[in-house]
């Protein structure tokens, strides 16, 4: 809807303010005033690309799950764009810490030809039933799920903590 858009917030707990006020405080319907700052959005859909990878860690999925969104269905049907193939490979701490899980393993259910999704977890204990993979989204992991750097029309996303664009420069 125009006006509209969807949050997807972590509460990060007591000692934060903004997460808390957000998910705690907060009550439907009330007003929150947002501003937008134009370096913060380099991109915006519909993307030319054939293949998109997304690098994500943590909370850096947010921006993501807003271009699958554009990527894998219009708001408004009668815009005919581009379906770019989307690889993301998603790192987070633990299974019970993946945000957004039920969406993205519904949209890697209803579009696999069009939607991979590679979860990797750095902190999930050993004796625990996951079954994918572990540790840190590495170079290995890029060109195992990635076309070569060299290949047409192909565009990167990056979004996450720190430490993460730290490993990956």
């Amino acid at each position: 809807d125009i006006g509209h858009f969807d949050l997807l917030i972590k509460n990060y707990g007591e000692d934060t303010k903004m997460s808390r006020y957000m998910c705690e405080v907060l009550q439907p319907g009330e007003a929150v005033h947002f501003k937008h700052i134009d370096p913060n959005v380099k991109l915006q859909a519909p993307f030319p690309f054939d293949h998109i990878l997304m690098l994500v860690g943590g909370t850096g999925l947010t921006p993501m799950v807003q271009a699958l969104h554009a990527i894998l269905g219009s708001i408004n049907p009668t815009i005919e764009s581009k379906k770019p193939k989307v690889t993301m490979l998603y790192g987070s701490k633990s299974s019970d810490d993946i945000l957004g899980k039920d969406l993205l393993d519904q949209w890697a259910k209803d579009y696999p030809e069009q939607f991979k999704l590679i979860t990797v977890l750095s902190d999930e204990p050993e004796d625990s039933d996951w079954k994918g993979e572990r540790g840190y989204i590495t170079k290995d992991l890029v060109a195992d799920n990635f076309p070569s750097a060299d290949a047409d029309n192909l565009q990167v996303f990056v979004c996450g903590p720190p430490p993460m664009y730290n490993a990956l420069s």
